[in-house]
């Protein structure tokens, strides 16, 4: 991969092949040149490729004439919260979220604390491309300033949206895996100030990853283990920047990130229904609980900015994306796994039950998930070709190609973090969801 993976609200590379010091100078400085007078917060994730990209950062920006109020090690929706905290006009988080340890990037994020979107997106990108950097005079170059504390306002803003007293009562015991990713500085504070008794794996935030970092079923298998033999009432984990979350049972099973949101929708609605918006990947079990709260569904394109940007349209009272990504509007329009963690435990609370209990009662959906080499410009211009194959089903396209049925559905997009074909399929069964993705990589390699 000699090119950067440049999505809508940052980019992605293999370092020392797609990415360079010189390629996030020019990215940083594209974005800079979007933005109006003020102080830029710039954080990272723990892998130790993070502090020498973080120092290229810091020096681009006061060099630009920009002050930098540089927070080293943050979760990312922490940063979210504290570029509202610290009134600067943009954030600039060094991380690659889910992927493997060759690989880092930066995300950009506005004023507002979002992720940005698309149209700003597209300015950034065109200024990388053609833009030549300018550069400040001796005289006006920017400083380095400081913030005071970093993680107690979104600590704050989370303990305000669950019952933390009533909680506290419980004395749950938790197990946190935070797999040497930012996630433990908040994390653990977080789990303590709701009295739990917490035991927390790869707590060091030094990038040093215990396992694959993306929190999926086959990655987790040893902490599954550990959360049974610990004979704690649920685990968490983390990835590497903290904004998504995977959920483990008393008994060791994997819930998965798609419970995640459900879980969470599950206790936000029963108290506040309302609009609530989720991505076109994300499970339908998630439609079937806002129904039952009386609450409308919108689905966007999958990607942060797209779920954001259309919670905000929509006045939701929670979204997120099945990837293990809970995004509560009262803490920050930001995928946060710590909302994720705070409304699990809110949820047994309240129930009073166990967190296998309340994941069997959820409706059940079987979700396959693959991903395959392929190129191609436009999937929808495989729309004809996937309409003989499935006739029967209503396809939709802008976020690669949708396929829906009554009782099931089909997504085939490519991805904006890896130079990959997703397919997501789900079904009311397993093995009818992996014949879905298993025909739809055949119609992609044309067999």
């Amino acid at each position: 991969m000699q090119q950067p993976i440049i999505s809508v609200s940052g980019l992605r590379g293999i370092l020392g092949l797609s990415l360079s010091p010189e390629v996030v100078c020019r990215y940083v400085a594209a974005f800079v040149g979007q933005l109006p007078e003020g102080p830029i917060l710039l954080a990272r994730d723990s892998r130790p490729s993070g502090l020498p990209l973080a120092e290229v950062i810091r020096g681009t920006l006061i060099l630009q004439g920009r002050d930098v109020c540089d927070v080293g090690i943050m979760a990312t929706p922490t940063v979210g919260v504290m570029i509202r905290e610290l009134e600067c006009v943009g954030g600039i988080q060094i991380s690659a979220s889910h992927n493997p340890p060759q690989y880092n990037g930066v995300k950009l994020m506005g004023g507002n604390g979002r992720v940005i979107g698309a149209a700003q997106g597209s300015l950034v990108l065109e200024s990388f491309q053609t833009q030549r950097i300018s550069w400040a005079p001796h005289d006006e170059l920017g400083e380095a300033i400081t913030a005071p504390d970093l993680i107690g306002p979104h600590l704050d803003k989370v303990l305000e949206t669950v019952g933390g007293a009533a909680i506290a009562k419980r004395k749950f015991k938790v197990l946190l895996d935070c797999n040497g990713g930012a996630g433990s500085l908040l994390g653990l504070a977080l789990l303590e100030k709701l009295g739990c008794q917490v035991t927390v794996v790869g707590g060091t935030p030094d990038g040093d990853f215990l396992h694959p970092p993306e929190p999926t079923a086959e990655n987790l298998t040893d902490i599954c283990d550990q959360v049974k033999a610990a004979k704690v009432d649920v685990g968490f984990c983390q990835d590497p920047d903290a904004d998504r979350l995977a959920v483990i049972d008393e008994n060791g099973r994997y819930l998965g990130e798609e419970y995640t949101v459900a879980l969470c929708l599950d206790n936000v609605l029963k108290k506040s229904p309302g609009p609530v918006v989720i991505n076109c990947a994300t499970s339908r079990m998630n439609e079937d609980i806002a129904a039952k709260y009386k609450s409308k569904v919108t689905r966007s394109s999958v990607g942060e900015a797209n779920v954001t940007e259309q919670m905000v349209r929509n006045c939701a009272v929670f979204g997120g994306e099945g990837s293990g990504g809970p995004i509560d509007p009262r803490v920050g329009y930001v995928r946060d796994s710590f909302v994720g963690m705070a409304n699990v435990l809110d949820l047994m609370t309240r129930r009073k039950k166990k967190i296998s209990a309340l994941a069997d009662a959820l409706p059940r959906y079987e979700i396959v998930k693959e991903k395959i080499d392929f190129e191609v410009d436009s999937l929808e211009s495989l729309r004809p070709h996937f309409e003989s194959i499935f006739p029967e089903a209503e396809i939709q396209t802008g976020d690669g190609l949708r396929l829906q049925w009554p009782d099931r559905w089909l997504l085939i997009r490519g991805s904006n973090t890896e130079p990959i074909i997703r397919i997501i399929a789900e079904s009311t069964t397993e093995k009818q969801s992996q014949q879905m993705c298993e025909e739809a990589g055949r119609a992609l390699r044309g067999n």
